[in-house]
């Protein structure tokens, strides 16, 4: 199976490992994992994010331990979509924040004559405070990558 996942992952946390997991257990053995980066104008709004490179590195150091880079394809993407609209994929895995996107995609496939996306979303993974994992949050010292709360 062909799975597309998409985001900024500024910061390597518990719920991107969630996201990037199950991405690879619905791809199977056999399958490809498309992980688009944020950048450009998408990630403009948003402070201090790290160069796409780092990003993409931390990502390949997570796959690797994992024994999956061999079966990643990690590319920039520069607007919410990526290559899902027309790209060959089978599956699409979202977080409750980015479903309404993933329903975009499916509804532009459909009128452009294309297979709807199988959409599989993960629930936030909440940090010790019951408050959901993010980025911004392990910036801002309230939180670890874990989240375990620090303050």
């Amino acid at each position: 199976m062909r799975v597309c996942i998409g985001g900024t992952f500024d910061i390597l946390h518990k719920g991107h490992k969630l996201l990037i997991d199950k991405a690879f257990q619905i791809a199977g053995k056999q399958g490809s994992v498309f992980i688009g980066i944020t950048t450009g104008e998408i990630i403009k709004e948003k402070r201090d994010v790290k160069p796409f490179e780092k990003r993409k590195k931390t990502i390949m150091q997570y796959l690797s331990k994992k024994k999956l880079a061999d079966r990643a394809i990690i590319k920039p993407i520069k607007d919410k979509y990526g290559p899902s609209l027309e790209g060959e994929f089978d599956a699409i895995v979202v977080s409750p924040e980015t479903m309404k996107t993933a329903e975009e995609i499916n509804r532009i496939r459909r009128q452009n004559g294309r297979k709807p996306l199988e959409t599989i979303q993960i629930p936030f993974v909440l940090a010790d405070n019951g408050v959901p994992i993010s980025s911004l949050r392990i910036k801002k010292s309230e939180i670890d990558e874990n989240g375990r709360v620090l303050r």
